[in-house]
């Protein structure tokens, strides 16, 4: 064909005029500088013929910029009811669903629906991939983004969340489904309640049972029956009190699913309660054997080894080096910085617990061994960070929190010294020298730097929690939101048909119409009904709908009657009416063609044949 150009005519207005279309083109130049108080009375309340959608979701963003939650909602859907085939709609529509209480299903379909009109299109996967991350489903938040940077490679949600998902992020309020229909802060309450109730029985579990050991030693075994009732009384009172503070008694079972530390916490609690029950019934007169020291210790030390044992669980979940390497393709972004500067917290609490999983094997075997593998700590530490550019955004952070890279050289000093005194102890230096019985006492010793180590971990985490600091933690990582670098596509202003295509249609009754079947691209002719605020209404064979409804994609071809030259293509997503029987087709993209297809190329193919024999004195004749 001839030369080809797009059609879409976005205005760039310089003040407020009665034209509806540049009032929203005016109310979107002030969302993106992120004034949607001004955007919100440049709209107005004028006619929107023609562009009813652009204006009602320029209207859901500037009322949930603003926290009318709701109105952004209900304006959303307004924007779908006037073009259910425009993916922006959807767009907004997901968005503004995510916010309220129980919708966040509906914000999902929503989401999925923009990513099958506009594949092409970063931000409806991003919004996938959020509602998915949201959803604590790591992989199908991971697909999303990867998606989205496959379309846009600098798209900062896309990449600092990716980074979140590959760290198998949870959010702070993580035990909430977004799907149910309640306020988070009630689950929230019932969950702290269910904690509180698992950590105080816990704790009254092992002073009871210490108290009711020294009486047993002291006065005989009844004082163990009246331990145990004065337990049974306290836990029963401290129960019911927290019990009542509980409302959503139906939710406790799914808060349990969802927040596995819970579950852990909840589980343990039952399981003391039961070690409880069967050490007092064995304490009289003098326990004998492993099975009460056993059950004594688990009652008395889960309280500790619970949290203990959580610390490492969090630090080894995830793949931080490769998350590390998402945060930094975006070098200025702040939540980037902040979410980096936490993965290498997380990266240290897991090289110290990796430092203290080898004292604990050497102690628990019995040998020094484990310890000579020390040093590889501090190296995979080093090993551990992303190459190229990504490999001076560690530098920089390092740089500038002076307490990280003095917990890292401690770690080093640390590993050398575990490694040097496991060297020395094996090889019999202390023997020689009539030591050895210090063995030992040496090892303790050597628990101490350790020690220090997770002190400094504990200092950052408080300094974190009371400062908002990146921290060693989980809770240090944050989500990002947010329009401060690429304008938003539910803002985008529609693609509208231009005159001389409207001119087409009006002159024209039957069009080409192509679409994806089971079988591949089909073209079929169809009837052109009408036009309304920027949609084109066609009547259509059962097939185009049923394929439509299967990938709603389309190409609709147009040509004029008045002008021989004249060919346009139409793309975009059809959407069946059952109300009026007809496709409506949302255009996406417009392309106006000067020579109609193959017959001109024909055209041309001949008159360069006649040229060239023209230029070699040839002729021919029939």
């Amino acid at each position: 064909m001839g030369s080809q150009h797009e059609v879409h005519e976005p205005p760039e207005p310089d003040g407020d005029t009665g034209d509806p279309r540049e009032r929203c083109a005016t109310a979107a130049a002030l969302l993106e500088r992120d004034r949607p108080q001004e955007a919100l009375d440049a709209m107005g309340h004028g006619q929107v013929t023609g562009v009813a959608d652009w204006a009602y979701r320029l209207l859901s963003l500037s009322f949930e910029r603003l926290g009318r939650d709701a109105e952004a909602v209900a304006a959303a859907e307004e924007a779908v009811r006037t073009a259910p085939g425009s993916w922006t709609a959807r767009l907004r529509l997901g968005a503004a669903l995510r916010r309220v209480p129980g919708r966040r299903w509906e914000a999902a379909v929503q989401a999925d629906r923009a990513v099958r009109y506009a594949p092409e299109e970063p931000d409806p996967h991003v919004l996938a991939g959020d509602l998915a991350l949201l959803r604590g489903e790591h992989h199908r938040a991971e697909a999303a983004y990867r998606a989205a940077l496959r379309l846009a490679d600098d798209h900062p949600l896309a990449r600092v969340n990716l980074g979140l998902a590959l760290l198998r992020w949870r959010p702070p309020h993580g035990h909430h489904d977004p799907a149910w229909p309640v306020d988070p802060r009630e689950t929230a309450r019932t969950r702290d309640a269910v904690e509180a109730w698992s950590r105080q029985i816990r704790a009254l579990l092992a002073v009871a049972l210490a108290v009711a050991a020294l009486l047993v030693l002291r006065t005989g075994p009844a004082a163990a029956a009246v331990a145990g009732g004065v337990t049974v009384l306290a836990g029963v009172a401290i129960t019911l009190r927290r019990g009542r503070e509980i409302r959503l008694w139906r939710y406790v079972p799914r808060l349990l699913a969802r927040d596995p530390w819970l579950g852990v916490s909840v589980s343990a609690t039952v399981l003391a309660v039961v070690a409880y029950t069967v050490a007092v019934a064995i304490l009289p007169p003098v326990p004998q054997g492993v099975a009460w020291p056993l059950l004594a210790g688990f009652v008395l030390f889960n309280g500790i080894a619970l949290p203990a044992l959580r610390v490492p669980v969090r630090a080894w979940r995830g793949r931080p080096v490769r998350a590390l390497a998402e945060f930094a393709a975006i070098p200025g972004d702040r939540t980037a910085r902040r979410n980096a500067e936490t993965t290498l917290w997380m990266l240290t609490a897991r090289a110290w617990s990796a430092l203290m999983g080898l004292l604990l094997a050497a102690g628990a075997l019995g040998e020094i061994r484990p310890a000579l593998a020390a040093p590889a700590v501090p190296v995979a530490l080093a090993l551990a960070r992303p190459r190229g550019t990504a490999g001076h955004l560690v530098d920089r952070v390092l740089a500038a929190d002076r307490l990280l890279t003095a917990t890292r050289y401690l770690l080093t000093l640390t590993s050398v010294l575990l490694a040097g005194v496991a060297v020395v102890t094996s090889s019999g230096l202390l023997a020689g020298a009539g030591l050895e019985r210090w063995t030992w006492w040496i090892w303790w010793a050597c628990g101490v730097p350790p020690a220090v180590l997770a002190g400094a971990l504990a200092l950052r985490a408080a300094r974190a929690r009371g400062h908002d600091l990146p921290g060693p933690w989980r809770s240090g990582l944050a989500m990002r939101e947010g329009h401060d670098v690429r304008p938003p596509a539910d803002a985008r202003a529609p693609i509208l048909l231009g005159g001389d295509v409207r001119r087409a249609l009006a002159r024209v009754r039957g069009v080409v119409l192509a679409f994806t079947d089971r079988e591949g691209p089909r073209t079929l002719a169809a009837e052109v009904t009408g036009q309304a605020d920027g949609e084109l209404l066609l009547t259509a064979p059962a097939d185009a709908w049923e394929a439509a409804g299967r990938d709603p994609r389309v190409t609709v071809f147009v040509t004029d009657p008045a002008q021989s030259r004249f060919w346009a293509e139409v793309r975009g997503v059809a959407v069946g009416d059952v109300e009026t029987g007809a496709l409506r087709i949302t255009p996406k993209r417009v392309l106006v063609s000067e020579v109609p297809g193959l017959g001109g190329a024909r055209h041309r193919d001949r008159h360069r044949r006649r040229r060239a024999r023209e230029r070699h004195g040839t002729t021919r004749t029939r």
